[in-house]
């Protein structure tokens, strides 16, 4: 067999293919933040398996360099993917950055699990854009090698949000003060905890929330209630927290696809982005869009939200079993 992984700052998602990559064994979402290690939560898993895994590629939350993973959203700190190997007794295993594996698999996954937000004008043989808004802000590129494209991750997510409004430069300050009146990364707006952040914003502007919309917004998963509540326009603050949100999504979304020059296409992966987006339309494409003299090129860039939750693993499991054929 082979193993794909996706390590997030919340959950591990794993997935077990027949050798050639094609074929699911099996599949399963283990939460990451409460395991003790990756090598720990991996070998957990793999006991309750039967057969034997000759190659794996786990898409880590953080950067890779050398075969070592720093995960800046989970406990672990650093993962080496030698040491990793020894322990699980797994011939040949590869760390991936996360989005790149992701980037990957928004190239296999069918028309079932993409939302056109825009279809643009696709120019064949160009860079593509990946983002994803979760526990963090991930962001990769599929550059054209002129043969196929080649995943290259970034670290985009700890680059400095940049307000493009008023009311941003009020966020921007409000967002360093929270943080010590240090460096703002664009994921401190840009991510679930930055949907709070935005919204706690907006509450302290308005000088508060209804006892009724607090109650529901602090029951269960805080951020993703904000999302609910300020969808259906239950309130000023979460109402003005999602567009507000959703600017900023494409804005940052914009960023990313003039840097890689995306004429291939902007993807953006993950819940929040399933949830919000395809509602807020409007809102991403003029926060993409607003880049002056680059407008018109923006404008050519077809956006899609993938729906598909394990589009990481799809992306991994492809490069696991041509990691396993090597």
């Amino acid at each position: 067999m082979v193993l794909a992984g996706d390590i997030g700052g919340t959950n591990a998602r794993l997935r077990l293919y027949e050798r050639g990559g094609k074929r699911i064994l099996h599949e399963a979402v283990l939460p990451s933040a409460s395991s003790r290690s990756l090598s720990a939560l991996l070998r957990d898993y793999l006991t309750t398996q039967k057969g034997r895994v000759v190659a794996a590629v786990l898409g880590v939350a953080g950067p890779v360099v050398g075969g070592v993973a720093d995960v800046t959203n989970l406990p672990w700190k650093v993962i080496d993917e030698r040491k990793l190997a020894k322990e699980l007794g797994i011939r040949k295993v590869s760390l991936i950055n996360d989005l790149a594996a992701g980037a990957v698999g928004c190239t296999l996954v069918g028309s079932s699990a993409r939302v056109v937000i825009s279809a643009g004008k696709r120019q064949e043989g160009a860079n593509i854009a990946v983002i994803a808004a979760g526990t963090g802000l991930g962001e990769a590129l599929l550059v054209w090698d002129g043969q196929k494209h080649v995943p290259s991750p970034t670290e985009g997510g700890h680059c400095d949000y940049a307000p493009n409004s008023e009311i941003e430069i009020e966020l921007w300050s409000y967002l360093r003060r929270l943080y010590g009146h240090g460096h703002v990364s664009i994921e401190r707006a840009l991510s679930g905890p930055g949907l709070g952040h935005i919204y706690d914003f907006f509450v302290q502007r308005y000088g508060g929330e209804s006892f009724e919309v607090a109650e529901t917004i602090a029951s269960g998963d805080r951020n993703a209630n904000i999302a609910t509540v300020g969808l259906a326009k239950k309130s000023p603050a979460s109402t003005d927290a999602v567009d507000l949100f959703c600017r900023i999504y494409g804005a940052e979304s914009g960023n990313l696809a003039l840097k890689g020059v995306a004429l291939g296409g902007v993807y953006l992966l993950g819940r929040i982005a399933a949830t919000i987006i395809p509602r807020k339309k409007a809102e991403f494409l003029a926060g993409m869009r607003y880049k002056g003299r680059m407008e018109k090129l923006l404008v050519r860039a077809p956006v899609t939200v993938v729906t598909d939750r394990f589009v990481g693993l799809t992306g991994a499991g492809h490069l696991a079993a041509r990691l396993a054929a090597r």
